[in-house]
């Protein structure tokens, strides 16, 4: 008789149960949290960990590094402390699906054993932890991709990315949430639940990469990985035989962005191409619709730039020949010798961003203005309504039918989210290849006119080279049309992926914190239908004191001036405005 199969409840409690022992075993035992929780839960690790656990988990990645490399603390007492806080923001904010105590503590033996013996350093990030999103690949871990029926799926070999970050010295301490699909700006799967953001639990954490957010922000991860878009055609029909080999499909547009947005946090979606993708995601060769990046998410913008350098300088290329052969230029200040010429969108010609997003954005610009060589420039949004059409219909090219054969597969329910992108996503259609092919094309040609937009933005040409001069060197915008939004409400994608239809890099830096009493709203009117819809959203109590982020954007491959700027941006004009943890 055949062995009966389990119930996707069965399932899901199976998977809790295994994530609560692995924070068990971690010794001291993980502090217990109030039984009833308030709406912010920041505050509370600070009251349940040591003053020493208190202060190493809130160091800026570059600092921690640094004390590792020079040996002021150890890499087993750090990787403690990360484990004991990850095991609080836990229970704070659901947001991880499994910690490694074991294999965390066994590294970080491994490393201060490796200094005392070669009075050095393995390689830059020597101890410094790094959680990771669950659909990165983990030799001899799950991958389900937010899915019931894939619970059981293990991953045969370690990502590429992570083998990099482990030859530099990394100890990976724990992985995170993912929603259904993982094509959410949310993170709710029927494996976990909802992950909440700790700033005010009824809102979200954001997503798909929500898990790696709320963990960070509440300092059980000060670096983590996330991913960031994709365009899912033709790609589950492949999952069966790309699982076995440790790759998972790649998940929704701005998913690094939008939690690093909502949870106060430093995000960056690097172009296409520059940071290793074997072994998590996989398109077919030739096909690919939007396509998919890894990225980091961290408490400082050193974190990130750290993350880069430490991932381009292993000259991935070599053995991944899909990526471009091109070294980092950690020098930011060579991208400041001529005058800083920043475009302000100020909304993208659909909806109209939140009190909250205006306010910080004119207080931004305000500073900049003030600078010597900074001018400003405002950028009209070239026909983004029309791009969401593009990248919405490259999305989900069969239709959203391997999606729901992988759902019925097990019986769990559609979450709502799931069921708005697919079933209520009037551009989902099942393409033929002919159309395909047509939609891939108004890709291109979108991304030939935003260039030629941005070329427009030149003051002259080289009379030798006739190379432009005088270009706007970044755009400064929203991330998103509001603070973290409620619970299943983010239908709004367009901050975001709009720049991932264009491949554009985009960082994601907190500027301020909502404030009930100022972020009124004043005379409106809607620009569209999805701008009435957003701002019947909008509630300054509810959302009082959540963190207010922008975005930051530059031209493909220009990934180090992107951050080169913002680099130089957050010293000169005081950002954040508030304190962030």
């Amino acid at each position: 008789m055949s062995e009966r199969k389990k119930t996707w409840q069965t399932i899901a409690h199976e998977a809790q149960q295994y994530r609560d022992a692995t924070i068990s075993r971690i010794k001291p035992d993980v502090p217990q949290t109030p039984s009833t929780l308030p709406r912010n839960v920041m505050d509370i690790p600070g009251k349940l960990l040591s003053p020493d656990e208190i202060q190493i988990t809130e160091l800026p990645v570059e600092e921690l590094a640094d004390m590792l490399r020079l040996r002021k603390v150890s890499a087993m007492t750090v990787t403690l402390a990360f484990l004991r806080r990850a095991g609080v923001a836990q229970k704070l904010a659901n947001c991880v699906t499994e910690l490694l105590p074991e294999s965390a503590l066994e590294r970080a033996r491994y490393l201060d054993e490796y200094y005392a013996t070669n009075g050095k350093p393995l390689g830059p990030l020597h101890g410094v932890p790094i959680s990771v999103k669950e659909h990165i690949g983990m030799k001899g871990l799950r991958l389900n991709a937010g899915y019931i029926a894939w619970w059981d799926e293990i991953a045969k070999e370690d990502a590429h990315v992570l083998q990099i970050l482990e030859r530099a010295g990394a100890v990976f301490h724990a992985r995170t949430t993912q929603p259904q699909s993982l094509m959410h700006l949310e993170t709710d799967s029927n494996l976990y639940g909802v992950t909440v953001n700790p700033y005010n639990r009824d809102v979200s954490a954001g997503g798909s990469s929500g898990g790696e957010g709320a963990l960070i922000a509440l300092r059980g991860s000060c670096l983590g990985i996330g991913t960031d878009v994709g365009g899912k055609s033709w790609l589950l029909l492949l999952m069966k035989c790309l699982i076995s080999g440790a790759h998972i499909y790649s998940t929704t547009l701005g998913s690094i962005r939008s939690p690093a947005a909502n949870n106060g946090l430093y995000g960056f979606k690097p172009t296409a191409f520059r940071v290793p993708t074997d072994g998590w995601s996989s398109i077919m060769a030739g096909a690919d619709t939007i396509s998919s990046v890894v990225g980091p998410l961290s408490t400082s913008l050193g974190g990130i730039a750290l993350f880069m350098k430490v991932i381009i300088d292993a000259k991935p290329w070599l053995s991944e020949p899909a990526l471009i052969p091109m070294p980092w230029n950690s020098n930011s200040q060579i991208f400041l010798k001529h005058s800083l010429k920043i475009g302000v969108l100020a909304h993208d010609g659909v909806v109209t961003p939140h009190p909250p997003i205006t306010n910080a954005l004119n207080s931004v610009v305000a500073k900049l203005m003030k600078l010597p060589g900074v001018s400003i420039v405002p950028w009209k949004p070239h026909l983004h309504e029309e791009a969401w059409a593009i990248i919405s219909s490259l999305y989900f090219a069969d239709a959203g039918k391997a999606d729901a054969s992988v759902i019925a597969e097990s019986g769990e329910p559609w979450r709502p989210l799931t069921t708005w992108i697919i079933k209520e996503n009037p551009c989902v259609k099942n393409l033929s290849m002919g159309e395909l092919a047509y939609w891939q094309e108004e890709r291109e040609i979108y991304r030939k006119e935003y260039a030629n937009a941005w070329n427009a933005t030149a003051t002259g040409q080289n009379k030798d080279t006739g190379a432009l001069e005088g270009l706007m060197d970044v755009i400064l915008c929203p991330a998103g049309p509001g603070v973290a939004p409620s619970h299943n409400t983010a239908k709004y994608w367009s901050y975001t992926s709009q720049w991932n239809l264009l491949d554009y890099p985009a960082v994601v830096f907190p500027v301020s914190k909502s404030d009930k009493n100022v972020d009124r709203p004043d005379k409106y009117k809607p620009m569209s239908g999805a701008d009435s819809d957003q701002w019947a959203l909008y509630n300054p109590e509810k959302f009082d004191g959540l963190p207010v982020a922008l975005q930051l954007v530059g031209r493909r491959f220009e990934d180090e001036k992107v951050l080169g700027i913002l680099d130089y941006i957050i010293p000169s004009i005081g950002l954040p405005f508030v304190e962030f943890p």
